[in-house]
């Protein structure tokens, strides 16, 4: 029996077998031109047959002022909500930061920053109605929240806030708590507006290991994570929690799964073993991702990518419990005929017996 993609990405989320396996991509604005070039087309989520849809706040109309904490910017910087400058960088959309707490001091100067106005009613203004839309359209929506760790070192600095945690932890308490509340009142606004799942993380992973220990990512963030999945889970108690980290974060798995994670992405198959998290925590959790885009995706050939993919479905997808996506958005090094390499692969090799 044909699913709808609703259904079909719920049962995959639900550790249940879908009719197929559920998929979806993401696309730099390079990747973006392509794909408008060769398909005439702006929408790839239509034209590849992507399961998931994702809504997030509207943009801010706060006109705040950050030159106190950035100083004179150069030409083509731009400044996020939170105040974190990018400056452009000398190879497509990549850039540098200038963190504008990287010379705070003090717990008690925090308040006084021009903070976002995440909480303001009209960020959410419409959402209840993009929710149903997608949903009478037969589609799962994901809610973005945020992140808690990776916003507070966009502000800070990461080298500056990971010496905070040691030197100066009243300033670093101060900074994620900040930026938690946040989190957790959007992630009511997301449940409250019937999204089935809202997408939470934090980089917290190497290549090989994790940034931090362990026993600081317990301290330091995970409660904060657990704060902001209990504030959704008060609205709907079988809410899904996706969580994103890159590279290599076995050992945290665990209290990932402890605090109500439900679905992990991206499962970085260059850092950890897809098939061995499957059979270690596929009791547990649901995955996401599983593809990667620092091998596979841009330097593997077609048929190495529907090997992949073949195999991804076979051991990760077992009995359910996987939509297949590239780890990360496709860079401009990832050929055109790769991108359409994969979603054949997931076509042909996609369907659950």
């Amino acid at each position: 029996m044909s699913m709808s993609p609703r259904e079909r990405v719920m049962a995959a989320v639900s550790r249940r077998k879908p009719d197929r396996v559920p998929k979806t991509a993401d696309f730099t604005p390079a990747v973006m031109e392509v794909f408008r070039q060769r398909t005439g087309g702006n929408d790839p989520s239509e034209y590849f047959g992507m399961e998931p849809r994702f809504v997030g706040l509207n943009p801010t109309q706060k006109q705040a002022d950050f030159s106190a904490y950035l100083g004179e910017l150069p030409p083509g910087a731009g400044v996020r909500e939170h105040g974190v400058a990018d400056v452009p960088g000398s190879l497509h959309h990549f850039t540098r930061m200038i963190h504008p707490l990287r010379n705070m001091c003090r717990a008690h100067e925090l308040p006084d920053y021009p903070w976002p106005d995440l909480q303001a009613d009209y960020r959410y203004a419409g959402l209840v109605d993009k929710v149903k839309a997608f949903h009478d359209a037969q589609y799962l929506v994901v809610g973005f929240v945020g992140h808690i760790f990776e916003t507070s070192w966009y502000m800070r600095g990461m080298e500056q806030l990971l010496v905070d945690f040691s030197d100066n932890p009243e300033f670093a308490s101060a900074l994620l708590d900040r930026i938690t509340t946040d989190n957790c009142f959007i992630t009511r606004r997301m449940a409250e507006a019937g999204v089935e799942m809202v997408l939470l993380g934090d980089d917290v992973g190497m290549q090989n290991r994790m940034i931090m220990k362990p026993q600081s990512w317990r301290r330091w963030l995970k409660p904060r994570l657990a704060r902001v999945i209990a504030a959704g889970r008060q609205v709907n108690p079988r809410l899904h929690i996706l969580y994103h980290s890159d590279g290599n974060i076995l050992p945290i798995i665990p209290d990932l799964i402890e605090v109500g994670v439900t679905v992990l992405n991206p499962v970085q198959p260059e850092s950890m073993d897809p098939a061995m998290v499957k059979k270690q925590f596929g009791e547990f959790l649901a995955f996401w991702g599983t593809i990667g885009t620092q091998t596979t995706m841009p330097f593997g050939t077609p048929d190495e990518i529907e090997r992949t993919v073949k195999v991804r479905i076979e051991t990760v997808g077992k009995g359910g419990g996987l939509l297949l996506a590239p780890t990360h958005v496709l860079e401009p090094d990832v050929p055109w005929e790769n991108i359409l390499a994969l979603f054949s692969a997931i076509e042909k090799h996609g369907r659950m017996a």
